[in-house]
């Protein structure tokens, strides 16, 4: 399983319209092949920095979406809104602790 993690930095007047960008996509995401989870997280302390986190099968499924129409047209939709250069990470998830 790979986790792709994208660091987001809005202009603060933006923040409504990439919330709705991203609750209009986020059923389409989870629809292509290989797609097991897409999570959005807002930083706690600065309220324009955004975090997806999804979850792919494989490195080549991640690919096909990035590589997509859909894709293509969600992201210049959202660029727009930046305030700061997106960062992005894709990860192995190595060890998990929960509570007994």
């Amino acid at each position: 399983m790979l986790i792709r993690i994208v660091k987001l930095t809005f202009k603060p007047e933006n923040i409504a319209s990439f919330e709705r960008i991203f609750e209009e996509s986020k059923n389409s995401i989870l629809a292509f092949e290989g797609c097991n989870m897409v999570e959005l997280y807002q930083d706690i302390n600065n309220s324009n920095i955004f975090f997806t986190y999804s979850f792919w099968d494989t490195e080549s499924h991640l690919n096909i979406y990035r590589n997509s129409d859909f894709f293509k047209g969600v992201w210049g939709n959202t660029k727009k809104l930046f305030a700061d250069k997106p960062e992005a990470w894709s990860v192995h998830k190595i060890q998990s602790s929960n509570p007994s």
